[in-house]
């Protein structure tokens, strides 16, 4: 470990890259934060808030004397050009996969000294997810069949899950209903117009995160012609707090996936 390397006062604009710093004990570095961020709770009482997702107190950012900012998607493309205006280092990652946030991951343990505790995190973080799929192949070794899924990150619109989710769904043992969306970057890409379409593909499990505000399945069940969906008729409705599956970084990896395992093993159970 070197860190006396590499930047000494970081924003993050985003909630994965202040909970990687935590993990690598990297907080002292860390300036300003997402009035987002969750992840770890203690950042929220420690660290001043700075910036919504589309949005940042550039004037405050400033102030903080930051010698880099950590960013995330095209999304953050306006905020960044400012800060860049303004004579601010700012690195923008734009992780939609899971090897893209596995990349991530080792390129920021990397610019704080830290790659060698990144690498060690990231193969213990592979080896759960070897252990969760070899888990559901027992499963289907031993005739259990695999659900259909349906994640949903909004409900008005419908939006499908973005890539990263799908793939983790997959590992977890579930089918992604909607997989040729999940390959969409952008949200506005991943919205299905048509709800009947949804019923069509008739999923067996339920999955809502509904970014930023609470799942309500009984307004799922409620919809207009969802009385015969499988998950709907077997009561096979869930939430998974965005925090925790819409973060492309740790969380994702580890709590976020471990629920959707933990839904689909239940249901595997029960279907031959």
């Amino acid at each position: 470990m070197n860190t006396t390397l590499g930047p000494q006062r970081i924003v993050c604009l985003t909630e994965e890259t202040t909970e990687w710093l935590y993990l690598l004990g990297q907080e002292s570095r860390i300036v300003g934060i997402s009035g987002y961020t969750v992840r770890p709770r203690r950042a929220r009482e420690e660290k001043p808030k700075v910036s919504a997702f589309l949005s940042a107190k550039i004037d405050k950012i400033l102030e903080l004397k930051p010698d880099c900012v950590f960013g995330f998607s095209d999304l953050q493309a306006d905020i960044a050009a400012l800060l860049i205006r303004a004579g601010v280092q700012v690195t923008v990652f734009n992780q939609r996969s899971v090897d893209e946030i596995f990349s991530m991951l080792y390129q920021v343990a990397a610019i704080v000294g830290c790659p060698e505790e990144g690498q060690a995190w990231i193969a213990a973080s592979r080896t759960r997810l070897d252990g969760i799929r070899t888990a559901v192949q027992t499963l289907q070794a031993s005739g259990k069949s695999r659900p259909r899924v349906f994640f949903e990150e909004w409900d008005e619109p419908h939006i499908s899950g973005i890539r990263w989710v799908s793939e983790l769904l997959g590992i977890a043992g579930g089918d992604d209903v909607f997989p040729e969306l999940a390959a969409m970057p952008m949200g506005k890409d991943r919205i299905i117009a048509d709800g009947a379409e949804i019923v069509r593909r008739n999923p067996d499990i339920i999955i809502g995160s509904w970014c930023g505000k609470h799942f309500r399945p009984e307004k799922v069940a409620a919809r207009e012609g969802w009385q015969d969906v499988a998950a709907v008729k077997n009561g096979q409705l869930f939430e998974i707090k965005s925090a925790d599956i819409l973060q492309p970084g740790p969380a994702s990896l580890t709590d976020g996936v471990a629920q959707m395992h933990r839904i689909v093993t239940e249901w595997m159970q029960q279907h031959g």
